[in-house]
């Protein structure tokens, strides 16, 4: 009868527990930050628990090249409770005396990227076909990953410049990108072009029109593949986890746009960046690319849906540039059930720094909720 009334009573207890309280209900959430900064540990830490409260469970962080700086935050992490990924860029790098000149990618105009960028004065994009540029980013990655504090490693960039971009940032700058243009079409250096040659046996500058040209596509294609898979096995040499943030799709907009077929690599997770506002899209289209991306890795790797958070959501509708658009407090919710419904195994904010009261509210309401997918 003692064990009876002992079995009741945990039983009870049980019940009692709210339905935040039962962590296997909640979503895997992650968040694109940065810093330090001129933070003290003190306050570092005061942020991260915040954030661990609120539903974070870990980070990619972006800090630099110095591999003290992800020790450093990677402990403070470590002590808040979460995982601790390091967010750094790939493709785009500023020129430094590890970094040669010739490295630099080049248009179809014969513009290098290191003196004539797209778009923006920080889209110096080095060119994939160059070994040295390998070896530069494979010695970078390891020397973090070898770093205790760190979880896994987070490439972003790794990819080509938008040869069109997203449909909401044309009137930023002032563009109608109808079609490929050589000025944001790459990579037409001689690594490049003699390269695809000697492959296909098509000169490629001989062509009337590249961006016809199937072959050529997948060449770029394959570059970027073979880069990442070859990252993939030196930052596992070291026993940790690669991944990477990624346009949406596979097919429908990263191939399409920035020469991103991130199906075939061999990564431990993808974070395609879901950014409805760029698209001029709904929150419910984020669920749409999920769709996409799970069907497209066919279990392969987990997929989280990146989240784009609007910073100031009284002021969107008056706001011009698109990159202070994003989810707004009534459709965070909506963004994050459209993700775990069609497949995706978490989500990812960019970023908590962004997230005002309100979102925060309606965020947690959204966490800790058991979906199913469709």
């Amino acid at each position: 009868m003692l064990k009876f009334w002992r079995l009741l009573l945990i039983l009870l207890l049980c019940g009692c527990q709210s339905t935040k309280d039962i962590t296997a209900t909640k979503i895997p959430v992650f968040a694109w930050t940065g810093g330090p900064g001129d933070a003290t540990d003190e306050t570092i830490l005061t942020e991260f628990t915040s954030w661990k409260a609120r539903g974070i469970d870990g980070l990619l962080y972006n800090g630099g090249h110095d591999p003290a700086t992800y020790a450093r935050v990677g402990k403070i992490a470590k002590q808040a409770g979460l995982e601790f990924h390091t967010w750094i860029p790939t493709m785009v790098q500023a020129k430094t005396d590890d970094i040669k000149e010739e490295w630099y990618g080049i248009n179809g105009k014969g513009e290098r990227a290191l003196e004539q960028p797209a778009y923006v004065d920080y889209y110096k994009f080095l060119c994939p076909k160059h070994e040295g540029v390998y070896e530069f980013l494979s010695k970078l990655y390891t020397s973090i990953a070898a770093v205790p504090e760190v979880d896994g490693i987070h490439l972003d960039y790794i990819r080509f410049p938008d040869v069109i971009l997203a449909r909401g940032l044309w009137d930023k700058y002032g563009l109608v990108m109808d079609k490929e243009y050589p000025a944001y079409d790459y990579c037409y250096g001689k690594q490049c072009t003699d390269g695809f040659k000697d492959k296909t046996g098509i000169d490629i500058l001989a062509e009337e029109d590249p961006s016809q040209v199937q072959e050529w596509k997948q060449y770029r294609y394959d570059l970027i593949t073979t880069l990442v898979n070859r990252l993939v096995e030196d930052v596992h040499a070291e026993g940790k986890k690669i991944h990477a943030a990624v346009f949406p799709g596979p097919n429908s907009v990263a191939k399409q746009i920035v020469r991103q077929e991130w199906d075939k690599w061999n990564l431990d997770a993808f974070y395609p960046m879901h950014y409805n506002d760029f698209y001029l899209e709904k929150p419910q289209w984020v669920g749409d690319v999920t769709k996409e991306g799970v069907t497209a890795l066919a279990g392969k790797a987990p997929l989280y849906s990146g989240l784009f958070i609007c910073p100031n959501p009284e002021n969107k509708t008056e706001e011009n540039d698109p990159e202070n658009h994003g989810l707004l407090p009534s459709e965070i919710g909506t963004a994050i059930k459209a993700s775990m419904e069609n497949g995706a195994k978490g989500i990812c904010l960019f970023t908590p720094k962004r997230m005002t009261d309100n979102h925060w509210d309606a965020f947690e309401k959204a966490i800790y909720q058991t979906y199913t997918p469709q």
